[in-house]
């Protein structure tokens, strides 16, 4: 991560060994958790196959092995930062997980083991 408009310094200060005009990267682990009415029928609240298309379409295939700040549409103008990238990923699956007939409910990606970002209807 890193701001233009701060000095080098600054960047560092604020953004750790993260900070780097020329981005960095990681490998990151995406959950996706809906809710809804289980269908009575089917026993399921959404057909996962569908769901795991959908994450896919949106998200994956805009995403994986690109540079988050520059070749990813719905990054443009943000820092890459994990609660960036939650958020923007929301706004990506929501609407196409209501029109399967579910609610998104949560939204986790981990960047390591030890570092994620959990974004949840409330």
């Amino acid at each position: 991560m890193f701001r233009p408009d701060w000095s080098d310094e600054k960047n560092a200060e604020v953004f750790g060994k993260c900070s780097n005009p020329n981005w960095h990267g990681h490998n990151y682990t995406l959950y996706v958790t809906v809710r809804g009415e289980m269908n009575p029928e089917t026993g399921c609240v959404i057909n996962l196959k569908l769901l795991s298309e959908l994450i896919q379409e949106h998200v994956i295939e805009k995403m994986d092995h690109k540079n988050i700040n520059i070749e990813v549409g719905f990054m443009q103008g943000l820092i890459a930062s994990s609660e960036n990238m939650v958020t923007a990923i929301w706004r990506k699956l929501e609407q196409p997980i209501a029109d399967l007939g579910a609610t998104l409910h949560r939204i986790r990606l981990e960047e390591s083991e030890n570092n994620f970002v959990e974004l949840t209807l409330d």
